[in-house]
């Protein structure tokens, strides 16, 4: 989108700056997002003073899609295409297809349409809003994938049986491509992505396989498929992410790139591994729009924020982020990044594997295989003058020492590291071999993190839970009074879970002179947690009960993700 007939217009017209065209042009291909959006979304026009301007400045009528009934099928034309182009077909008259559109100046998304349709199109103004709600609701209707399915008549897919068997790589790669194949996988790529879904498994079992979708940190079954359809799928998949659908003994992994409009791609992280009655396959979503790189946003409280964001600015020393799989800590090291990428800094990352790409930044993917595992990395990095450095993950002593020496020789390091919580990591180090002192002296800030799914904002409701229960949770006895736990009791908007989103659960600990002197003597955890919660660090559970109290999770949640103090 580096040009727009519309802005052009609105720049003749003096309806808008030079400065404000080329801000919203930005949000747009940064967003992914139309300019007709972008306009919206900046309050540079209200949605209908936008409708008026563009309807008589193209000579268009305007139309009230919700006073329209939509058919899906009235020129077969693929939602992704129509999502793509913003476009709506409302009725075929003849050779003339009357079309719904938010940028009648966008002639390229016009001209895709009519050689699909085969028609001539006939142009009416909708609001953008309007589009994309009737295009969800075509979205549901259409991809409802266990109708799609039973849709599927068991003739209409042969897979080649038996496991043992050598496979017949030719005939199956053209089952694969047949139609209700290639749909079903398509489909069910398109429904999580709309679901919000951050992993898909495909799972085979003895005698079913199922298919589930991890949305806000949990698994939720989403459909049984045939066990005549499970190698189809399958090998599908592994086409789309150029793997050998003949090899069915050892793990493989590829990727997929899904493009969804002009501006905006999801990516896809597949994961084959070969299990009891076949191979079990895991993507992992990777969507660039949907990473959040604002720290302020992440959900850290003002005083762990403040404490994080004076340790990335100090010019060496060592950062470590703390949790398990899922919890969150590429995404905090990606935002940290994020905020020292200026031009005048040389920033180095070591990752297994890289999840997202940035500008600015030069990102390695670590390959034990071809003997590119992390120290060989980190020493390669030493060599070329970086000021920071990111490391995916600390598995090892050798990766630990050289991670500790660089941010003692003037480098700013950024890791992550698998420990319970902030204060054990200290002596996590050293029990890896990495010497107390180095430990002591090299380490500025260790932040523990756990993902918590947030209630739903439109069924929230209090929930009543004994005092007895609150004081067991970690609640003070003097907090009883007003700490109102809530709930979501399920709503269409949550699919009846009473959860939307996740938040972060942070225990930053700055390594205070205290703690430094208390690793120098070998101190255990539980000191160094001592030492901590009486300089003002809360623990996990303390941070989680705070964002009870402010009803953002619900206690369940925080009972969950966090133990006991």
């Amino acid at each position: 989108m580096t040009r727009s007939r519309l802005g052009d217009i609105l720049l003749r017209q003096r309806r808008i700056s030079r400065e404000q065209f080329e801000h919203v042009l930005r949000e747009a291909q940064l967003n992914g997002d139309t300019l007709t959006g972008q306009l919206v979304k900046q309050h540079i026009f209200t949605e209908n003073e936008l409708v008026a301007f563009v309807a008589r400045s193209f000579g268009a009528p305007v139309i009230d899609l919700e006073r329209v009934e939509i058919k899906a099928d009235v020129t077969k034309i693929p939602l992704d295409i129509l999502r793509k182009n913003m476009s709506l077909p409302l009725v075929r008259t003849g050779n003339v297809l009357k079309l719904a559109v938010a940028d009648p100046y966008d002639i390229n998304s016009h001209d895709e349409i009519a050689f699909i349709s085969g028609c001539k199109v006939e142009l009416v103004i909708a609001p953008e809003s309007q589009l994309v709600k009737k295009l969800d609701e075509l979205s549901q209707s259409d991809s409802h994938l266990q109708d799609v399915m039973d849709d599927l008549g068991a003739a209409e897919i042969e897979v080649v049986e038996a496991l043992d068997e050598k496979v017949d790589e030719y005939s199956l790669t053209a089952e694969t491509e047949a139609a209700p194949v290639v749909k079903l996988v398509n489909l069910m790529l398109l429904d999580a992505i709309k679901r919000g879904a951050s992993d898909i498994h495909l799972e085979p079992y003895e005698k079913v396989m199922r298919v589930r979708y991890r949305i806000d940190g949990v698994l939720h079954e989403i459909m049984r498929p045939r066990m005549s359809m499970r190698d189809a799928m399958i090998s599908r998949i592994k086409i789309l992410a150029r793997l050998d659908i003949a090899e069915r003994r050892v793990p493989q992994d590829g990727r997929i790139k899904l493009r969804l409009s002009r501006a905006k791609t999801v990516d896809f992280r597949v994961s084959v591994l070969p299990t009891l009655f076949g191979e079990k396959v895991v993507m992992r979503l990777l969507d660039p729009t949907s990473l959040q790189l604002d720290m302020t946003k992440l959900g850290y409280e003002s005083q762990a924020l403040s404490w994080l964001k004076d340790a990335i600015n100090r010019p060496y020393g060592m950062i470590l982020v703390t949790g398990p799989t899922g919890s969150g800590k590429t995404v905090s090291l990606y935002s940290a990044v994020s905020e020292l990428n200026q031009p005048g800094v040389n920033i180095s990352t070591a990752e297994d594997p890289v999840e997202f790409n940035f500008m600015g930044i030069n990102q390695v993917n670590v390959n034990p295989d071809i003997g590119l595992d992390f120290p060989s990395a980190l020493r390669s990095f030493l060599r070329q003058d970086p000021d920071i450095i990111l490391i995916g993950e600390i598995r090892d002593h050798e990766t630990a020492e050289i991670g500790i020496k660089a941010a003692l020789t003037g480098h700013l390091v950024l890791a992550t590291l698998h420990t319970n919580d902030a204060p054990s990591t200290m002596t996590r180090l050293v029990n890896m071999g990495v010497e107390s002192f180095l430990v002591g002296s090299a380490v500025n800030l260790v932040s523990a993190q756990r993902l918590a799914r947030k209630i739903c904002p439109d069924c929230k409701e209090e929930e009543r839970i004994p005092d007895a229960a609150l004081l067991e949770a970690g609640v003070a006895v003097d907090s009883l009074i007003d700490f109102q736990p809530m709930v979501g009791k399920g709503c269409p908007n949550c699919n009846g879970t009473g959860y939307k989103g996740r938040s972060g659960i942070y225990q930053v600990m700055p390594v205070f002179e205290e703690i430094r002197e208390a690793v120098y003597a070998g101190e255990n955890s539980d000191r160094i947690n001592e030492i901590a919660i009486a300089k003002g660090v809360k623990s996990l559970r303390m941070a989680a009960l705070e964002k009870v109290k402010k009803g953002e999770i619900s206690l369940e949640e925080c009972l969950r993700v966090t133990v006991a103090d």
